[in-house]
């Protein structure tokens, strides 16, 4: 008797679905992709946090503005008020730079929606966006350097903290945080970690330090989904600007309508 119910069992547990299947997705997840070294392979075209993530038909995503959510920020330092929120004052170099064509910086740039190619090796990584063709070359394993001057994109170094890949960006201007009139000081030093949820979606963490605007740092989680079919696309913000200096025409598609 005994040996019939252990193998009755054993049929039992044979005809159960496996952990993915029970999930429903009917087989075993695909495995992360890795270097041949073993570090995980963020390389590739992605959709970034600005967007939805419902990938449809057509290896399709859907876009939208994103910001960072107030909630998550800690108090402002006394008096900064005035220098983190600042109201429109008819200049668009200040009211919105990105009209005119100038840089959205880091890291604005990373919540715009618009494709991002990660493209990595043992001893850099390089990201390249669509937007306005941005990029950042980034080292791993290496100092920043002692002499690092204020820009847009700032100066990026990475390390590995086991299977994520962390980004530590110092050196950026005083600029809008995000596309809203919220803006950071020259000390902000941000901190991204990106690390894989499954093969083809990965948590984009970014720490926001500014000793000049908050009481402390802080963070928020978004996510990156991998597009196979995707490509970068030249965009060039001079050319058939429809928005120029923020007075906005239609297209030749929407005069037709």
């Amino acid at each position: 008797m005994g040996r019939v119910f252990v193998a009755s069992l054993m049929a039992v547990a044979a005809l159960m679905p496996s952990p993915a299947a029970a999930q429903g997705t009917g087989k075993q997840a695909a495995p992360i992709p890795r270097m041949a070294g073993g570090k995980p392979n963020f390389t590739g075209v992605w959709a970034g946090p600005a967007f939805t993530h419902i990938v449809g038909p057509n290896d399709t995503d859907a876009p939208h503005i994103t910001g960072f959510d107030r909630n998550k920020m800690p108090p402002l330092l006394p008096g900064v008020e005035s220098i983190f929120r600042q109201p429109n004052n008819g200049d668009l170099r200040h009211d919105d730079p990105t009209a005119l064509c100038l840089p959205d910086g880091h890291p604005r740039e990373a919540l715009a929606p618009y494709a991002t190619q990660i493209v990595q090796t043992p001893e850099m990584v390089v990201i390249l966006y669509e937007y306005m063709h941005f990029f950042r070359v980034i080292p791993i394993d290496k100092p920043h350097p002692d002499d690092v001057e204020l820009t847009f994109m700032g100066d990026a170094v990475a390390k590995w903290d086991g299977d994520a890949l962390v980004i530590d960006t110092i050196g950026l201007k005083s600029w809008p945080i995000s596309a809203s009139n919220q803006w950071h000081s020259d000390a902000l030093h941000t901190i991204e970690r990106l690390r894989h949820i499954d093969a083809t979606t990965v948590s984009y963490e970014i720490t926001i330090d500014d000793p000049k605007i908050f009481t402390k740092p802080w963070s928020q989680e978004f996510q990156m989904k991998l597009h196979p079919t995707w490509r970068l696309l030249e965009q060039v913000c001079e050319e058939n600007n429809r928005c120029e200096a923020g007075k906005c025409i239609d297209s030749d598609v929407q005069k037709g309508k």
